[in-house]
């Protein structure tokens, strides 16, 4: 009953969202190519609904990825500096004014991309280091990390212009206003992909997930196979935070409560994942746009006030244990 009831109050948000904002639309002129409410709806509220529903995906299976990959329940691509990563790679293009594109990316995109990329590699050559409580400190490195980065964000912020820096300030809090296809449509792919490589080894998953060891012991090659699936999900994370800006806790909370709604093996919780996290995400934006506020609330700070105290909650229940 309680799954019914929640799956129906997010397809219902889902539907809706396109129609709450600022602006009242009329309904019946959304048809009319030439009226106001149908641009606003086919170019900004129906794309920026889209884009949310694809960012709240991956953000939920790379989070999920993670904890089952270090299986610790607090390892999500956030808490391990990897996103802070790609925020700093795209807070230097920024500053480097590289508004040109590499190879028909766009450069504050790639540079996302490759904060998130070497960051993951940082963490993979670090982790060789760790013998005692590997997973505890392979936590604190990444905190170490982010606050590492954030402190080099902070120097990109000095040494920037008034223009800059409120570009920067906008990206750091986090933000889901598009204009048009172009972003839901590359978004889509980088969430195929990552989809697609989950499913794939999702077999080596479920495996790994009860030990490394067992997982050998099956044939599956762990090593290979946690470094190919965090390269993709750094590729995808890195993608999405170079556009969005970084959004927080997503990929903590989604996992979790996906388990504790549906407590079955993996493999059979990725595509709930993915669904759980994109309506997760649309009903937070939805939330900043239903509050009146002077001007629209960022989303990162909507996820960061839900999920900071679940965070603690998990540190909580972990150490009764």
């Amino acid at each position: 009953m309680l799954r019914t009831l929640v799956w129906l109050a997010f397809v219902l948000i889902f539907l809706l969202s396109p129609f709450i904002g600022a602006v009242n639309l009329d309904i019946t002129k959304i048809v009319q190519g030439d009226s106001l409410s149908h641009t606003l709806f086919f170019e900004l509220r129906l794309p920026r609904v889209l884009f949310a529903f694809l960012a709240g995906a991956i953000l939920a299976l790379s989070g999920m990825l993670f904890q089952t990959l270090f299986r610790n329940p607090l390892m999500t691509p956030y808490t391990l500096g990897i996103s802070s990563g790609a925020v700093l790679g795209a807070g230097i293009a920024i500053k480097l004014g590289l508004a040109t594109l590499f190879f028909g990316v766009a450069s504050v995109s790639l540079f996302g991309f490759l904060g998130a990329f070497l960051t993951v590699l940082l963490l993979i050559y670090l982790s060789q280091f760790l013998h005692t409580a590997y997973n505890s400190s392979l936590l604190l490195l990444g905190i170490a990390l982010s606050l590492f980065y954030t402190s080099a964000l902070m120097i990109v912020f000095y040494l920037g212009s008034s223009i800059q820096n409120d570009m920067l300030i906008r990206f750091t809090m986090g933000s889901l206003s598009i204009i048009g296809w172009e972003h839901p449509i590359l978004l889509g792919g980088v969430l195929f992909v990552l989809l697609g490589s989950i499913l794939l080894y999702k077999y080596e998953l479920q495996l790994m997930s009860i030990s490394d060891t067992s997982a050998q012991l099956k044939g599956v090659n762990t090593k290979n196979t946690t470094l190919l699936l965090l390269l993709v999900s750094s590729l995808a994370i890195g993608v999405l935070v170079s556009i969005s800006g970084p959004i927080g806790f997503v990929g903590l909370i989604v996992p979790h409560m996906v388990l504790k709604l549906y407590p079955v093996t993996i493999e059979k919780r990725i595509l709930i994942t993915a669904l759980f996290g994109g309506f997760f995400l649309v009903f937070c934006d939805t939330l900043t746009r239903v509050l009146q506020t002077q001007s629209e609330l960022p989303i990162g700070i909507v996820t960061a006030l839900v999920g900071g105290p679940f965070f603690i909650y998990l540190i909580v229940k972990g150490s009764e244990k």
